[in-house]
């Protein structure tokens, strides 16, 4: 089998898990998936997987006029993909081909290569005109309807056409580096933003360390921080470190913590690169002990403000597990709380368009803690549009913010004061 038959091959596996298993594709990733591939047709795999989950209901929408009966969910795994790459203009000969190889071999299902055939070879010839026609694809019902309470069917529609765009790659300079070489776009916040698909590791400043990658919206909280040399910082749930070494490179001394030792090993690895320096510690954000002048807590969320760049995550959750995650949130900015110093500062900040996983968190907050107050920085943020401030103070960021720029990930944050003892 070649090459791009087993990157066909390894993205309908993929689509199998994700579908199927209700796995992440990092967790795939993670667990070798693709590892078996060359770096370039494990590329082609993640692209075929990740367009498929963005258009998975334009795919259905077309395929469902050719099926008279249920199929398989790997054969039908086989048909979206190929009904994807078909009516994006891929060749036909090449896709109608494999697909039908990939499902041939199949130990299970290979005697139905012959309506794999078929329907690939009805969508070639139909597919193309239908797409054109087709909606933006909408989230699934149990995401959607929070979303459009929270933020209205206009922005919705908003929203997942973002989705639907995918994400471009945004990178932090280190202070003082020359990313002129990159041919990058400054976006108003300060980040670069590169369009179209690159080997990270292969740009210019990359083995310099004269910068990461790191969305837009994921740099601001550190600048809203505003870290000063010579301050202690703790950087909680920090992994894999683009806010860490953001702190790192105004002098302060930051403390960085995060549960997991894989991504602590890559946290390291790019301190290593940018030849910034931190303590890292991997360890629980909750049993972390002592007193800092700021604190910056990324708290684990349900990430739905990054859908743009990880499709899977609606297909693969169904909203049962937030209620849990809202939960540690909350205990988590409690404790964090008791380890800023008087008349310090913590950010908290999480990668969720879910109200209650930023604005609710920060409201019950100043309740429940006297000292609390929300600080003003965010009108220093450079960049800042005056409407995504919101009515307690932080920020809210969505994707369909910048959409003539190519959007950002969703986002909140907000800064805490700690009166003075």
């Amino acid at each position: 089998m070649s090459n791009a038959s087993q990157a066909r091959r390894r993205a309908i596996h993929l689509l199998d898990q994700v579908l199927g298993e209700g796995k992440l594709l990092s967790e795939c990733y993670a667990a070798g998936a693709l590892d078996k591939l060359p770096v370039e047709e494990r590329a082609r795999s993640q692209r075929l997987a990740t367009d498929t989950l963005r258009n998975l209901e334009r795919a259905d929408r077309i395929l469902q006029k050719h099926l008279k009966k249920s199929t398989p969910l790997t054969v039908h795994n086989a048909l979206r993909i190929g009904t994807v790459e078909l009516c994006q203009g891929g060749a036909a000969h090449g896709v109608v081909n494999e697909m039908v190889d990939i499902i041939a071999r199949h130990r299970r299902h290979g005697k139905l290569k012959g309506l794999v055939n078929a329907v690939l070879r009805k969508v070639a010839d139909q597919g193309p005109a239908e797409w054109a026609k087709l909606r933006v694809p909408r989230l699934p019902k149990w995401l959607r309807s929070p979303l459009s309470q929270a933020w209205g069917a206009p922005a919705m529609l908003s929203i997942e056409a973002a989705h639907l765009a995918g994400a471009p790659l945004d990178l932090t300079a280190k202070p003082g580096a020359d990313l002129s070489a990159l041919e990058a776009t400054r976006l108003p916040t300060g980040s670069y933003r590169l369009h179209g698909s690159v080997q990270v590791s292969g740009l210019p400043g990359f083995e310099a360390g004269d910068w990461w990658v790191q969305d837009a919206a994921a740099a601001l909280p550190a600048q809203l921080l505003a870290a000063q040399p010579g301050e202690s910082v703790l950087d909680l749930c920090a992994a894999p470190g683009g806010k860490t070494m953001q702190i790192a490179a105004t002098g302060a001394n930051v403390t960085a913590v995060d549960q997991s030792a894989g991504r602590m090993a890559r946290l390291s690895e790019n301190l290593d690169r940018t030849g910034l320096s931190a303590t890292v510690v991997v360890g629980d954000a909750l049993e972390q002990t002592g007193q800092y002048d700021a604190v910056l807590l990324d708290a684990p969320c349900s990430a739905t403000g990054t859908i743009r760049r990880h499709p899977d995550l609606p297909h693969a959750k169904d909203g049962s597990g937030f209620g849990a995650l809202i939960e540690l949130q909350a205990q988590m900015l409690a404790h964090a709380w008791s380890l800023v110093k008087p008349g310090g500062r913590l950010i908290y900040c999480t990668c969720s368009l879910l109200p209650d996983e930023g604005e609710c968190q920060v409201e019950d907050a100043l309740e429940m803690f006297p000292d609390m107050s929300v600080g003003d920085r965010i009108h220093a943020v450079a960049g800042i549009d005056p409407d995504w401030i919101t009515e307690e103070g932080g920020l809210r960021l969505r994707p369909d913010y910048w959409a003539d720029q190519g959007g950002m990930d969703g986002f909140y944050m907000a800064e805490l004061r700690k009166g003075a003892a």
